[in-house]
């Protein structure tokens, strides 16, 4: 499995379940990534990204966007594409 840094979480909304990410490489709906932080991982589909509250397809670099996660994460964790 190959994987290339995509993002980093900046910060976490536990009640909604949405991680703020700043965008390092671009990312689209249907992309497979890997959340990892220093003592967990996870992999999910991205299936929601939303920028100002309005829903994106894809997120370029240097954007930040809001990304619904399936479970808590926390800031600095780094999101890998995987391919």
């Amino acid at each position: 499995m190959a994987k290339k840094l995509v993002g980093e979480i900046t910060h976490f909304y536990n009640h909604i379940g949405v991680a703020v990410v700043n965008v390092k490489s671009p990312l689209k709906i249907g992309d497979t990534v890997l959340i990892e932080g220093p003592s967990d991982s996870f992999e999910q589909e991205i299936t929601s990204m939303q920028i100002d509250n309005k829903s994106i397809k894809q997120a370029k670099a240097k954007q930040e966007i809001g990304l619904k996660v399936d479970k808590e994460v926390r800031n600095n964790y780094k999101l890998y594409k995987v391919t």
